[in-house]
């Protein structure tokens, strides 16, 4: 990885400055984030403060600008490191937000873009002026009334959804959630009537839906580092336990997945149904050999059918 020109390591140097003065610990206004910054504002060694942008950029856009302009090659692998370790601190901060041009974008969708919010350009834009510790205080001392702000326009985005038992509940948007949306007001009154839901694994909330005691009496103890369904229906008058994944985020239910599940819900007392879901047929065909035996198929885009991965049984627990 190239060392940084005189005039970059000064422009990372006072976007280190930027970052510590509006509150950043060291992870956060370390050189990668000082370089995320300079990428997200469209900020050039040899630019101005006051020319900084805000474009909507995804990370490969910024890990480009950083590379053309800074000379810092960061390797394909590290995309993550940018997202988790800076990018995310960032929207978290409400020094960025996520998707403004469509916040149910899903996660995966290549798309997913971070821009700089109006707010914060402007006292960035203030960097080397008399008037940049005046715009610092000011943005600081509003910055909760701007997170409840961004907060209440988050929560507007929410996914309402109806549970089986009418009552309602609400996901975050993008992710799997549009899909995980269908399988409960879809799927689950064709195919799981009577079924109560047990557990709901929101794209912004692992735990957003639990019922632990519930689960408890079938002898189901889950371990919280395990890896859930993202959707388990239990039919009483069965006593089955449906086990949901949204596969339009991690892929569907193959004989690795069955293997893990069957190994998390071991103890149960009811049995094991698997069932991958999908948003269309066109998503599923990309799977079509992947998904295990002894398992279903369900798509979205027609909901009054399934596909069934065997032939003893039709929805149904194995032993």
């Amino acid at each position: 990885m190239s060392e940084l020109s005189e005039t970059a390591y000064e422009r990372v140097e006072d976007a280190r400055i930027v970052l510590e003065t509006l509150g950043m610990d060291a992870e956060r206004s370390n050189e990668r984030s000082a370089l995320v910054l300079l990428a997200l504002l469209r900020l050039a060694p040899s630019e101005s403060w006051a020319e900084a942008a805000n474009p909507m950029l995804g990370t490969r856009a910024i890990m480009n600008f950083i590379r053309d302009e800074y000379g810092k090659d960061y390797a394909p692998n590290t995309r993550e490191t940018v997202r988790r370790f800076t990018l995310h601190q960032f929207v978290e901060v409400q020094l960025v937000v996520q998707n403004p041009d469509e916040p149910q974008r899903p996660v995966n969708s290549p798309k997913w873009n971070y821009q700089v919010t109006a707010e914060a350009l402007e006292v960035l834009r203030a960097y080397g002026t008399d008037y940049w510790q005046l715009a610092v205080d000011r943005y600081l001392a509003e910055l909760p009334g701007l997170k409840a702000r961004y907060a209440a326009a988050r929560e507007m985005d929410r996914i309402p959804l109806t549970l089986p038992d009418c009552s309602t509940f609400t996901l975050t948007p993008g992710g799997q959630n549009v899909l995980l949306k269908a399988m409960v007001e879809d799927f689950c009154p064709r195919f799981t009537p009577g079924g109560q839901v047990f557990y709901i694994g929101d794209a912004g909330d692992k735990w957003a839906l639990f019922e632990r005691e519930a689960l408890a009496a079938l002898n189901v103890k889950v371990n919280e580092h395990g890896k859930m369904p993202d959707l388990v229906i239990y039919i009483p008058d069965r006593n089955w336990l449906v086990l949901l994944e949204a596969a339009s985020s991690h892929g569907p239910v193959d004989s690795k997945r069955q293997a893990e599940l069957a190994d998390l819900f071991a103890e149960s007392t009811a049995g094991l149904v698997y069932v991958s879901c999908f948003p269309d047929r066109a998503e599923f065909r990309k799977y079509v050999d992947k998904v295990a035996w002894e398992s279903e198929v369900w798509c979205a885009d027609h909901p009054t059918h399934m596909i069934h991965y065997n032939g003893e049984r039709f929805l149904g627990p194995y032993a």
